[in-house]
């Protein structure tokens, strides 16, 4: 698919051929397989942490959206896959350098052309978005689809980082739990369930 075909099928919500552009989700949780994965949320409190060295030794190393990295401390230093829900500025790419970008957003509108056409790039099936929106009677935070993902895959362990639901807010922004659209309460509860009955799922 060219440019301008790209901007038509968007334009058209032509999902079928937006997918097209995709890696297939299985080529994608294969790449997973036995990988202990790192998982980083822009919650605040990460950083008043120490995470970074441990961080930086997960064998892969997934960030969410501007992803801000305050201190190497902290928030470490490598990524590897950038998950979007998001416009994702050029000096955001270039600092993060990712090898794979997945945008998760069911907003297909705000995809754009130098995203679609990266290297590896991976498209949320709306399907799957909906049905984690109904699990949870709310829309589902990016960070809630990845663990979604990632945990139908052979990894060995995803360590969450950065993941206090909003009890410190964020550091991509200003807005308060009540602006946002999200349920935190119910995405907790999910989480604590999940660390519950599945052993790789940590919380750090």
């Amino acid at each position: 698919m060219n440019k301008l075909s790209f901007y038509s099928a968007r334009l058209m919500r032509d999902e079928t051929a937006l997918q097209s552009l995709s890696v297939p989700q299985g080529n994608l949780l294969a790449d997973l397989e036995g990988k202990r994965v790192a998982l980083i949320g822009n919650a605040r409190s990460l950083a008043q942490t120490r995470h970074g060295a441990a961080i930086d030794a997960a064998d892969l190393v997934i960030r969410i959206n501007r992803a801000p990295m305050p201190s190497p401390d902290s928030h470490g230093t490598r990524t590897n896959w950038l998950a979007l829900a998001v416009r994702l500025a050029d000096e955001d790419r270039d600092r993060l350098n990712p090898s794979r970008l997945l945008w998760m957003s069911p907003k297909r509108k705000r995809l754009g052309w130098r995203v679609a056409s990266s290297s590896g790039f991976y498209l949320h099936p709306l399907p799957d978005y909906h049905a984690l929106k109904d699990r949870l009677a709310a829309p589902p935070t990016t960070g809630a689809m990845l663990i979604d993902l990632l945990l139908r895959s052979p990894l060995a362990s995803l360590t969450l980082y950065g993941f206090d639901f909003f009890a410190s807010q964020s550091l991509s922004g200003r807005r308060t739990a009540d602006q946002v659209p999200h349920d935190f309460g119910a995405e907790a509860a999910w989480v604590a369930d999940l660390r519950r009955s599945d052993a790789r799922l940590s919380l750090a």
